[in-house]
């Protein structure tokens, strides 16, 4: 049990818990702002009624969600940004560059 413990507190499993709750909460808010903001902005400039999401280009049978593809590039980027302005700010960086 002692070996656990110490597993635990030096490995970085409980900050590694704590990063992947809080992950998951900035991609609920970043969801909802790509959806609920910027889609229905972009949407209406590309004159998708529907928004962004909705916006499909019809070939034969095929749908091309377009506009999907989009929304989940935007979704990336947004979180990709988040993570990458947290390490910086955190100074993560600097102690994996020291190992």
């Amino acid at each position: 049990m002692k070996g656990f413990l110490t597993f635990i507190r030096e490995q970085g499993v409980l900050g590694l818990a704590i990063g992947f709750i809080l992950g998951g909460a900035v991609s609920k808010i970043v969801a909802s702002l790509v959806n609920d903001v910027i889609n229905p902005i972009l949407g209406m400039g590309l004159g998708a009624v529907e928004g962004l999401k909705g916006a499909f280009i019809q070939i034969g049978s095929a749908k091309l969600m377009w506009g999907s593809f989009i929304n989940t590039m935007i979704d990336f980027v947004i979180v990709a940004a988040v993570v990458y302005g947290l390490v910086k700010l955190l100074g993560l960086n600097k102690k994996a560059e020291q190992k």
